[in-house]
């Protein structure tokens, strides 16, 4: 309906509704007065009425003019709106729809009005926001809305001569094919120039299906350039020989063998995560011949590359595209642990564990399919399961069916002495550890057998309680062996070191090294002429050779039972500089002179697994219960504070059988000084001390300052005792008439070395002794004092008193 049309309508319908209100009236004052004279005069009256107002709007046509001009004209509006691809819609301020475009009316029905449309629920809301945004501000930015099938874009602006609409504008959002655009490339010019060039190239999607073709593909594939390839099976139209060369099938071996290079068509970074076999690809099929240095099935560089590469040190490997080994040279066989002799195997994830085989399949593919790239990937080897090796790969072209180079290095060495690195930085934390827990354990049992020596000075054998002492005198002596055992581990134990001929520890210890090993083990010793003394303490020394005949005997007995019969060998031998250079550890073992220990049994050997592990804490092969695995531990902590090295191997029998284990001890050759020599001198002269004197007892402990102090009291020295450094320093500057500073290293505040050189400068000649847990090289490499002694914990009384009497016998002498 027009707007003209509307208000005439709309006049006719006022003049009869007041026509009717007329009527009405004179009826209703007709029935109240009863009299027609009265209701005559009333319709006059308003007769008059009616003709004043008609002549009043007669008389002013100017504003009927304006009444119908201010109502807008929706026929010419639906008739502006009415647009190609564009939904417009116009509501007023109640959200009436006012009027429509067709596109509207087909989008979305005239029985809805923006913003309430038939959407989803987020597109609701962004639509209601709209509408909140146009009224306040005149527009709206854009926004995407959709429903099931559909979207589109809204825009809302405010219009109107007093902005009393709201101007409403859908376009629809249009997916647009990209694969539409490459196939029309691949079919066109770009597809004829790749056929030139011997590449044909095809569009492959998902289900296998050629969606579109290059002109020579369909040419080779079908015999025609201009045969529709759509909907044709693409493995359908190749073949494969028993080499696995890709042909033409309409071809065959007469063609030239394709390389297949697939491009998974999947915009990098996309929302869409497909795989390849769920994307589209751009399949190209290469003549061999094709490229730089390519060749057919018949060129003659491939058996020279071959060639080439066999001579190369370096580990290198070839397969295809699908990872079938095509070749490897002797340094990758080596590297990779396949016997000599032995063929390749298939492909190169059958050289690594299970666990491995998908990762290094798929990088071969990866590298042979993809562009041109190198990498590595980290495997284990069969041949090392437990070693990690770096795998090289790089991606080929141009060199026919090998499509990735593998390489590998020869990592054996490399491995022993990351192994040998990690054992060592193993043992030095486990042994500051043990040191750490035996230095607190030596105070302990210093207090404890103090004070047993006190109680037994007033007792006699045979008292009630004698025996009672000695018994927790003789576990506390234990209890300060098995702390030297952790000190020796952790290389921290107190040595007191001595000039020495190994022979002549060996022979010490003989007698009770026959009653250890019994009566059906033989022992048997060999030494060289011309040994060179070494420095070292002999009773530590000893405990080496009994750990060793103690394991020597185990291992006889557990490889023949309990009665078995064997040998037990120790050997001596001179190892001058020069055999050191021949020795295959000679980058562990400085060049110089060495005195070698020999200890070789008959008892099956050790598992070549184990080798690594024997000198390891508390690592054993005995049965639970019958060792510790301290010993062999013990044995390494002794030989390295004594300056040594130790080596253990296996040794063949005389019929190539395992002989047994042997254990080979280097301890370097001591030069005798004129220093020695005074030394022993003054140790020969030393003689009990009984002239008394002043002592200043330093220690943290309580109870080993007890102990010490009662010790020395009853010796006759004068003692003055104190908690601490500062509080010994203190002591000293308030008399400062000591003959001798005792003091721990170790305490809280001000440690034994600090006030010793504070002591020092007060007294410079005053002498000290030392007491402490841990050793006295170690000490003695940190603390640089002359006229400084030491004694180590746990000591007995007589221990504490005898050093005492030495140091001031050496020092008024």
């Amino acid at each position: 309906m027009s707007a003209v049309g509307e208000h005439s309508s709309r006049r006719t319908t006022d003049a009869a509704i007041v026509a009717v209100a007329a009527l009405a009236s004179a009826a209703l004052v007709w029935f109240v007065t009863g009299t027609m004279v009265v209701t005559a005069a009333f319709v006059g009256g308003l007769a008059v009425l009616a003709l004043v107002a008609f002549a009043t709007a007669r008389s002013n046509p100017a504003t009927s003019k304006v009444e119908e001009q201010a109502l807008p004209d929706w026929s010419v509006t639906v008739a502006a709106i009415e647009q190609a691809g564009l939904a417009v819609a116009i509501t007023d301020r109640a959200n009436r729809l006012v009027c429509a475009n067709a596109a509207f009316e087909l989008w979305f029905g005239s029985s809805h009005a923006p913003p309430r449309l038939p959407v989803d629920g987020a597109s609701a809301d962004l639509l209601l926001r709209a509408s909140r945004s146009a009224w306040r501000d005149g527009e709206s930015g854009r926004a995407t809305i959709a429903d099931e099938t559909n979207s589109w874009t809204a825009e809302v602006v405010r219009a109107g001569r007093s902005e009393d609409y709201l101007v409403w504008r859908f376009a629809p959002v249009t997916r647009t094919e990209p694969l539409q655009a490459i196939g029309k490339y691949v079919t066109g010019v770009f597809g004829r120039i790749l056929s030139n060039a011997g590449i044909e190239v095809a569009l492959v999607g998902p289900d296998g299906a050629v969606r579109a073709a290059s002109a020579g593909f369909a040419r080779r594939s079908m015999g025609d350039g201009h045969a529709s390839m759509a909907g044709q099976d693409f493995t359908g139209l190749l073949r494969s020989d028993e080499r696995e060369r890709i042909y033409f099938a309409r071809e065959g071996r007469k063609g030239s063998p394709q390389t297949l290079v697939q491009v998974p068509l999947v915009e990098p970074g996309s929302q869409q995560r497909l795989s390849a076999d769920q994307a589209p690809s751009l399949m190209m099929l290469v003549d061999n011949g094709v490229g730089l240095g390519g060749w057919g099935s018949d060129s003659s560089q491939a058996p020279q590359l071959e060639a080439l590469l066999e001579q190369l040190p370096v580990g290198l490997a070839m397969t295809d595209r699908d990872g079938h080994f095509l070749f490897a040279n002797p340094a990758f066989r080596n590297a990779a642990g396949i016997a000599r002799g032995k063929h390749v195997p298939p492909y190169p994830s059958d050289l690594v564990v299970p666990a491995d085989k998908t990762a290094l399949s798929d990088a071969v593919r990866r590298y042979g399919q993809g562009p041109s790239s190198s990498g590595d990937i980290a495997v284990r080897l069969r041949s090392q399961p437990d070693e990690p090796i770096s795998l090289g790969l790089a991606g080929v072209r141009g060199l026919g069916e090998a499509a990735v180079l593998l390489s590998l290095a020869d990592t054996t060495e490399e491995t022993r002495l990351k192994k040998q690195v990690a054992q060592a930085t193993k043992m030095q934390a486990v042994g500051q550890l043990a040191g750490g827990v035996a230095h607190d354990f030596n105070n302990v049992l210093t207090a404890i057998i103090g004070y047993c020596d006190l109680m037994l000075l007033r007792h006699i054998p045979g008292d009630s309680d004698y025996d009672d002492i000695q018994q927790i005198k003789a576990n506390s002596n234990r209890a300060a062996s098995l702390t030297r055992q952790l000190l020796a581990f952790s290389r921290q134990q107190t040595l007191q070191p001595e000039i020495l001929q190994l022979p002549d520890v060996i022979s010490e210890v003989s007698q009770l090294l026959k009653r250890l090993l019994g009566a059906k083990i033989t022992l048997r010793t060999h030494h060289d002429r011309d040994l060179g003394p070494v420095r070292a303490d002999p009773r530590q020394l000893e405990q080496v050779i009994v750990n060793l005949a103690v394991n020597a005997r185990d291992a006889i007995q557990s490889n023949g039972g309990e009665n078995a019969s064997g040998t037990l060998t120790f050997a001596t031998r001179r190892i001058t500089a020069t055999d050191i250079r021949r020795l295959r550890d000679n980058e562990i073992i400085p060049a110089g002179h060495y005195t070698a220990l020999i200890a070789q049994d008959t008892g099956g050997g050790i598992p070549p697994d184990n080798l690594s592990k024997i000198f390891e804490p508390f690592f054993t092969t005995k049965e639970q219960g019958k060792g510790t695995g301290l010993g062999l531990s013990t044995v390494y902590g002794i030989v390295k504070q004594s300056g040594g090295f130790i080596f253990a191997d296996n040794v063949a029998g005389p019929d190539g059988k395992p002989g047994g284990a042997r254990f080979t001890i280097y301890l370097p050759v001591h030069q005798i000084t004129e220093e020695d020599r005074q030394k022993e001198k003054q140790a020969e002269e030393a003689a009990d001390w009984s002239g008394g004197g002043r002592v200043l007892l330093v220690e943290d402990e309580d109870m080993v300052r007890a102990v010490a102090e009662r010790a020395l009291t009853r010796q006759g020295y004068t003692v003055t005792t104190a908690s601490d450094g500062d509080e010994g320093l203190e002591a000293f500057k308030a008399s400062g008439e000591f003959d001798l500073v005792v003091s721990d290293v170790v305490m809280p505040s001000m440690d034994g070395p600090a006030m010793a050189r504070e002591i020092r400068k007060l007294a410079p000649k005053i002498p000290v002794l030392f007491m402490s847990g841990y050793a006295e090289e170690q000490l003695r490499n940190e603390i640089s004092f002359e006229d400084m002694h030491f004694i180590p914990k746990p000591f007995s009384v007589q221990q504490i008193a005898a050093k005492v009497g030495q140091v001031l016998s050496a020092n008024k002498g």
